[in-house]
């Protein structure tokens, strides 16, 4: 992936959001529980950053993919990660099926609003059962006449409090595990649609998540996305996007450690220098920040691959994957060098390192994409082996 004048034009566009609107109330947001998302997408699609892959003619920059990358990337800085995660549920997550394979009457009621941050979207896929394993859930959407009647629970849903409309996995009938299911559009304001307490987390706390339920709710079959049982493979075609723009996220958020903690070490003194001083010290800053730059270059691999139209699931999956190792491994050792202060929940490393916790676990657990990878390398046993 080569970056352009245009991608450093979008880069110092997201910086400048980063700084401007986002950081100053990094605080606020994370001791609230939830950052006011219809204010501050209204913003973001006002700058046409909600949109940048998505077709023009519902209101998107028709760019490839990788001006979503240089977007991903600089929101990563935000100093509460929960503000960047409930974005790219909204521009990556909980949209792409939507502009790729909805009717023009669903796009032009929900893709074109939540472009211009005037819905805010949520992704509806997670059950308390079946978080990676995608293909166990249990909520079902039965045919009734010109409607269908979305029955189920939902959990660990990002923006769901805020949320306008959800894009929901939901199965609509046969046995076969990655055949029988659908995805669909289904409003909030639908009776029978309730969002739970916020939940609350280790981390992430800025952005509010909440359980879902779906109690006999009727939608028309037009909000349906796409053909019948086709939804599995549509949401495994959404999570290409996610893992990529998840993995982006983490490369700014990752050198925010390595940055912040430079300069507290450079400051803080011990046995008469500063703890910068120490060889261990810096030398592991060093290689935190070469792994940083294996995760960027692999990432931009990947990007390149799936701009060209090629199949990324094993390198997006890598990327996902060695995001999600290096976002568990980079936190803890650069807040093991602030000591106490690392433990005060007041410093920028405690809530990066609490916030980062959930990248090997959210969009795919890391032994998930293991066996992605394995699967693809030919080398996972048949299934029943040892």
């Amino acid at each position: 992936m080569q970056e352009t004048p245009e991608h450093k034009d979008l880069r110092e566009t997201v910086r400048r959001f980063v700084e401007n609107e986002i950081n100053p109330y990094a605080d606020q947001w994370d001791e609230a529980g939830a950052f006011p998302a219809h204010e501050l997408f209204k913003k973001l699609g006002g700058l046409g950053l909600l949109g940048i892959s998505k077709p023009v003619a519902f209101g998107g920059l028709g760019l490839d993919y990788s001006y979503e990358v240089i977007f991903a990337e600089e929101i990563g800085a935000a100093h509460a990660a929960g503000v960047p995660l409930g974005i790219g549920v909204q521009s990556n997550m909980a949209t792409p099926a939507l502009a790729r394979y909805g009717s023009d009457a669903l796009r032009e009621a929900f893709l074109v609003p939540a472009i211009a941050g005037e819905k805010v979207a949520s992704i509806a896929v997670s059950e308390p059962h079946a978080g990676s394993d995608v293909a166990a859930i249990r909520t079902t959407a039965r045919e009734d006449g010109g409607d269908y009647v979305i029955s189920g629970q939902k959990m660990w849903i990002t923006n769901a409090t805020q949320a306008d409309f959800f894009c929901v996995l939901a199965n609509t009938g046969g046995d076969d595990r990655h055949g029988n299911k659908s995805l669909f559009i289904v409003p909030s304001e639908l009776p029978g649609v309730s969002a739970g307490t916020r939940l609350k987390k280790i981390g992430m706390r800025a952005s509010d998540t909440a359980p879902v339920f779906f109690e006999d709710v009727r939608v028309p079959k037009s909000y349906r996305i796409g053909e019948e049982g086709r939804g599995f493979t549509y949401q495994m075609q959404q999570f290409q996007e996610e893992r990529l723009f998840g993995a982006a996220m983490a490369v700014k958020a990752l050198e925010l450690c390595v940055s912040s903690t430079i300069d507290y070490t450079r400051d803080r003194k011990a046995f008469g220098q500063s703890i910068l001083d120490n060889q261990i010290v810096h030398f592991a800053l060093a290689e935190m920040q070469t792994e940083i730059e294996a995760l960027r270059a692999l990432l931009y691999r990947a990007t390149a691959a799936f701009v060209a139209g090629e199949d990324v699931t094993l390198l997006a999956s890598m990327a996902k994957l060695k995001a999600g190792r290096l976002t568990r491994t980079i936190p803890d050792q650069c807040l093991q060098f602030w000591g106490g202060m690392g433990f005060v929940e007041e410093t920028l490393i405690n809530r990066l390192y609490r916030d980062m916790r959930l990248v090997p676990i959210g969009g795919g657990a890391d032994e998930v994409m293991q066996g992605i990878i394995c699967k693809l390398m030919g080398i996972a046993p048949a299934r029943g082996c040892a």
